[in-house]
């Protein structure tokens, strides 16, 4: 994918949403409580939204990025585990893997390798030492991040030189139809699965959020500036389901 050389970095990865949280100063505490509050739905919610983002996705995204046995990952976002879950079985000990992530809910609720660590951070201040981790992953979080250009230089930090990383991200399908599709199924059908299935008030909630930061997010050509601006190299844009353009894995490079 060419990119503009006009194309700023990005700072928030979209703007306030207000029906939700009154600024920008309040959105990371709104996203944690949202998901602190909702965790014990998360994974039951998750096998419902689908688009072949089930384990076996993962695990493949994570290889095609580069992932190895022996590697020493961190996965930022760590949510329930679904990604750490994944690293682990392909690095072959989950000692090597460690989570992050800004909600004590969601790691309370993680299901993941006896010797995955889990820490409490966020992806602008990921609490380990320079040059420390093969390897960073994140699945699905980038829409929740409070800073794209403090976390991507982040990232850079802990990654060794030549250390590898894999954002998989849900985005809008280029077509008109195909995003009325995508709306009505995630902002209309899958909130009213979630007053059936699931067991927290704001559930439902929670996933009209969700449609709402991918319709608002920055475009994928920003999220790739904002990485090269970062230091990375290779930087790229991996897409499966092409037909509707959802699921993007953005792939880079700490260079040597």
């Amino acid at each position: 994918m060419t990119l503009s050389p006009n194309l700023a970095p990005a700072k928030a990865p979209h703007a306030p949403l207000t029906d939700y949280y009154r600024d920008e100063q309040a959105r990371a505490g709104f996203v944690r409580d949202m998901f602190d509050s909702t965790a014990e739905d998360y994974d039951r919610m998750e096998h419902i939204l689908g688009f072949g983002t089930g384990m076996w996705y993962r695990g493949q995204a994570l290889e095609r990025a580069g992932l190895r046995a022996g590697m020493r990952v961190v996965d930022v976002g760590v949510g329930t585990g679904l990604v750490a879950r994944e690293a682990a079985r392909i690095v072959g000990e989950p000692s090597l893997v460690t989570g992050v992530d800004p909600s004590p809910g969601m790691m309370a609720n993680a299901k993941v390798p006896a010797g995955v660590a889990l820490v409490q951070g966020s992806a602008e201040a990921i609490g380990f030492p320079d040059a420390h981790f093969d390897f960073l992953s994140m699945g699905y979080a980038l829409r929740h991040i409070s800073d794209l250009d403090a976390a991507f230089h982040e990232f850079h930090r802990v990654l060794k030189p030549g250390g590898k990383l894999c954002l998989l991200e849900i985005t809008c399908p280029e077509s008109r139809w195909g995003r009325f599709l995508l709306k009505m199924y995630m902002k209309g059908l899958v909130p009213l699965l979630a007053l059936v299935v699931g067991r927290k008030k704001n559930t439902r909630r929670l996933w009209r959020y969700y449609w709402d930061t991918i319709e608002a997010c920055v475009p994928p050509e920003q999220v790739l500036a904002t990485l090269r601006a970062a230091g990375f190299s290779d930087v790229r844009r991996h897409i499966e389901v092409r037909g509707m353009s959802i699921l993007a894995e953005y792939q880079a490079v700490k260079p040597l």
